[in-house]
């Protein structure tokens, strides 16, 4: 909101009333954009400034929530809200009662402060942030983790108030407990936060001997966080109100713990789903089998049919990252077939039969033999 609101009627410099719809006020403003603009006027020096007025008068009507302020604004001067009325230049005439724009917009339930000024009161601590390192198992599984923090904290004497305990604050002598001063400026008088007591209305009386009526002091403490199950890489964990001390009685901020999780040597995942490699022979893939498969809390019993190709993959139903609402995920068993480094002769020998009987092309032409997923 600008001062200037005060003085400059923006539906006259557009031409439409002051009930208009946006619609009206839009086409308006494009017309008169259009006929003011400095490259459209190069000979008129005035036309600059009009273009102006009209910019700025769309950039206010354009906008519902600045309208609505500014039409406050204008009821507010033009009923009569100071004596002597405003002439339609926007001057105020000799003798006219001077005018709070604090007591206004400032008081409870109003439209705020007009320009900047105001009470403040109490006040909200500020965010901490912070990173965190898990390892896989913690992530998925859930944990909680204290972290150790060194900074400002709301003082223990005290407890934040910034008074000696057994003691209570006094009103403000320079504001009288208004949290705000005036200044004079011409026809107005603009409300500015209090120096002396920044906004609170009270000063302390006798300074807490801890923190010296700061309310704070800088010391080291345990925050425990708790780690929801399922957490990824990345993630921000939100802990409420152990952040920063607030002032003058606010309350504290929030601590924001940024999440790095460690890879795990053995388990992999994919979004809910949790990933596991399991190797198996060659026999094993050909003959089929029964093998035991890892999972995040013991082993399940997994059923491998005979000619099963290298790289297929088994779903496991419910044994992946579980989740605070809904099913969790599933596990998803990929089996490798591993090629032994060194071989017998009686193997090689028998591995050589078995080529010669079936044929790497029968091998690679079987539409069979290519990886997927069992659901």
């Amino acid at each position: 909101m600008q001062r200037d609101w005060v003085e400059k009627d923006f539906y006259k410099a557009l031409g439409v009333a002051k009930n208009a719809p946006r619609d009206e006020i839009r086409s308006a403003y494009r017309k008169l954009a259009q006929k003011n603009h400095p490259d459209a006027n190069p000979d008129d020096p005035s036309a600059e400034e009009r273009f102006k007025d009209v910019s700025e008068a769309w950039s206010v009507l354009s906008d519902e929530d600045k309208r609505a302020e500014y039409d406050e604004v204008r009821r507010l001067v033009e009923s009569g809200a100071y004596a002597g009325g405003g002439s339609p230049g926007g001057g105020f005439p000799g003798g006219g009662q001077r005018i709070n724009v604090d007591d206004l917009f400032g008081g409870p339930g109003g439209m705020g402060d007009l320009f900047g000024g105001g009470r403040r009161g109490p006040q909200r601590g500020p965010d901490l942030s912070t990173r965190m390192s898990l390892s896989f198992r913690e992530a998925v599984g859930g944990s909680t983790r204290t972290i150790h923090l060194d900074g400002d904290a709301s003082c223990g004497r005290c407890r934040g108030s910034g008074a000696e305990p057994g003691t209570q604050k006094t009103i403000c002598p320079t504001c009288g407990g208004a949290g705000q001063v005036s200044h004079n400026q011409g026809f107005f008088s603009f409300a500015q936060p209090c120096p002396q007591c920044r906004g609170a209305g009270n000063v302390v009386a006798v300074p807490c001997t801890q923190c010296r009526g700061s309310g704070t002091e800088r010391r080291a403490r345990d925050v425990t966080v708790r780690i929801p199950p399922g957490v990824e890489d990345g993630a921000t964990i939100r802990a409420r109100g152990k952040g920063g001390p607030g002032r003058d009685g606010g309350p504290s901020g929030d601590l924001l713990v940024r999440v790095a999780v460690e890879k795990d040597r053995l388990f992999g995942r994919r979004g809910n789903d949790v990933t596991v490699k399991v190797p198996i022979t060659f026999a094993e893939a050909a003959l089929g089998t029964e093998i035991d498969v890892p999972t995040l809390d013991g082993h399940v019993r997994l059923k491998v049919p005979a000619g099963t190709p290298t790289g297929k993959t088994f779903r496991v139903k419910g044994r992946g990252v579980p989740r605070s609402k809904g099913r969790p995920g599933d596990l998803l068993a990929t089996v490798q077939v591993t090629v032994p480094p060194k071989l017998s002769r009686q193997a090689k020998k028998a591995l050589a039969e078995w080529d010669a009987e079936f044929g790497a092309g029968d091998v690679r032409s079987d539409p069979n033999a290519t990886a997927g997923v069992d659901a």
